[in-house]
């Protein structure tokens, strides 16, 4: 017998592969799933995953088991995952430090790109730009531009910390509205917060799940979300585009991973189960009481988004000299 032209052996070789291909969703998944969140619980990040996990795991009959691998700016927790078994009994959710990591963490031990295989975005959760009104008087964009550009360097924004997405909305302002402020990093939203009640920094870009309750008492001013179009839970507030800076948008996301080379019909099996949980009132209204908005969409979809995402975030850090301290 003559050997296979290397082009039909190869051709073959695929035929061979579907029958198994699809047998490795047949049965899945025929035991729990890991679902990783790399921050601490308490997070939108750690909300969402919980709420879809529940709801996936009444639809696929296995139970989602949630596990906090927070550190280094999700690095710990998506390191374990990049190296973790790809036949779907492992998954994360992450957010924009997953495009915005690389510029950030040159030494990262995984490619955002090559380690992992996109399964769905999930939901966006807007930033808004909050201030104290017992300690800034201004109540729109143009009146925060004003001020910046009348003191430059003396205006504070606090954020998350380095890298997060509060930290690089208020870089993204800084840049299009041509001002400087001075950037106060914590370690997480609640310290910043709580440095906003008490007067010690003037701005931030927070995230609505946790700035809401306080705009609600009047003990913070939202002055405009930073996404492109207004947000459900402060349907007055206008954008920040809208408000005084055209072109303005930085919009937080989540969105589920799993490693790479996970077979093509789990990831399908995960999507569909995700995005028909993102459709059932329960999702949908504990989703909104978090100020997170449903997106879905196919894997594809997701892998030119995060593309694009590392492009822009990189740009972004390199042009305003950006570095983890």
């Amino acid at each position: 017998m003559k050997p296979l032209h290397k082009t039909t052996a190869l051709a073959f070789a695929a035929l061979l592969a579907l029958p198994f291909a699809a047998a490795a969703g047949d049965g899945y998944p025929d035991r729990p799933v890991r679902w990783i969140v790399p921050f601490p619980p308490g997070g939108a990040m750690d909300n969402i995953a919980r709420t879809l996990g529940e709801a996936m795991g009444k639809s696929l009959g296995q139970s989602f088991v949630i596990e906090n691998r927070a550190g280094a700016g999700g690095n710990i927790g998506a390191t374990a995952v990049a190296r973790a078994k790809p036949d779907g009994y492992t998954i994360m959710i992450v957010a924009n430090g997953m495009a915005v990591n690389p510029a950030l963490y040159p030494d990262m031990a995984y490619d955002p790109v090559r380690d992992f295989t996109p399964i769905s975005l999930l939901a966006v959760v807007p930033n808004v730009l909050v201030v104290n009104p017992q300690r800034i008087q201004a109540k729109t964009v143009p009146e925060v531009i004003a001020l910046a550009k009348a003191h430059p360097g003396k205006y504070t924004y606090a954020s998350a910390g380095v890298g997060t997405s509060i930290h690089l909305a208020g870089e993204l302002f800084a840049k299009m509205a041509g001002v400087q402020m001075l950037h106060v990093p914590y370690k997480g939203s609640g310290p910043a917060i709580a440095d906003m009640l008490g007067g010690q920094v003037d701005y931030m870009f927070d995230s609505i799940t946790s700035s809401k309750p306080h705009i609600d008492a009047g003990k913070l001013v939202a002055i405009a979300v930073t996404t492109g179009k207004r947000s459900a839970a402060l349907p007055n507030v206008p954008t920040v585009a809208e408000a005084g800076l055209p072109g303005y948008e930085l919009t937080p996301w989540f969105a589920a991973f799993a490693p790479a080379g996970t077979p093509p019909a789990v990831v399908d099996k995960l999507n569909q189960a995700m995005r028909d949980a993102l459709k059932t009132p329960k999702v949908r209204n504990t989703l909104a009481s978090i100020g997170a908005e449903p997106i879905g969409g196919s894997p594809a979809e997701l892998r030119d988004y995060l593309a694009s995402e590392i492009k822009s975030g990189r740009e972004l850090i390199e042009s305003r000299g950006i570095k983890m301290e």
